[in-house]
């Protein structure tokens, strides 16, 4: 390991803070749902599990990508990637889903385009950003 101290630029800490923050939120609502009780199912609509519980698991892997992006450890970058691709992959099962006649409430549509900007947009920066810097 390197001796000299690595700066952090600008979009390193910009996406550390918005993978942590956003794995907070995605705790705090998936969990909310999951085990809020009866009220809360009501609220939520026609969720579909398999998304919700895939986002909520995910949250905590949001959380330690931020901070991992944060410390710039080169695992970090790859987990952001494995990130990406697996919202990307749950998205499309969502799709089959939907396609299928399955019930669904539009947020979840905009929820995981979200997602899968924001995460494809973290891995990109980090992979540019860090991973090269750090080779």
């Amino acid at each position: 390991m390197a001796t000299f101290k690595r700066q952090r630029g600008f979009r390193i800490w910009a996406i550390s803070l918005v993978a942590v923050g956003f794995g907070l939120l995605t705790i705090k609502e998936g969990g909310m749902i999951l085990f809020g009780g009866e009220a809360a199912h009501t609220a939520a609509g026609n969720y579909v599990p398999f998304v919700l519980w895939f986002n909520f698991v995910a949250g905590f892997a949001y959380v330690v990508a931020g901070v991992g992006l944060w410390l710039q450890q080169r695992w970090a970058v790859w987990l952001a990637v494995a990130i990406a691709a697996a919202t990307i992959l749950t998205f499309a099962a969502f799709g089959v889903h939907v396609y299928s006649g399955g019930a669904y409430e539009q947020r979840t549509v905009i929820a995981m385009s979200l997602r899968s900007l924001v995460w494809v947009t973290i891995a990109a920066i980090a992979w540019r950003g860090l991973l090269r810097r750090l080779a």
